[in-house]
């Protein structure tokens, strides 16, 4: 979405069937070019980055005579 707003929303469209026009004319020369996208970094660094966003999984466990 970056992308798109950088390279083809640069400005205010009235209505959602110019939109839906603009990102046409722009979609199509780009898959052609088969862009690719250039990962500021890696999974394993994202983890650690953006560990406030994954959620904590809780395990609980219940032992015998707990009364359930």
């Amino acid at each position: 979405m970056a992308v798109l707003a950088g390279q083809c929303l640069d400005r205010r469209i009235s209505n959602i069937e110019t939109l839906r026009e603009e990102i046409a004319a722009w979609q199509g020369p780009r898959n052609q070019l088969q862009t690719k996208i250039h990962w500021q970094f890696g999974a394993d660094v994202a983890r650690v980055k953006l560990k406030r966003l994954y959620p904590a999984i809780l395990i609980l466990v219940i032992s015998p005579g707990f009364g359930l």
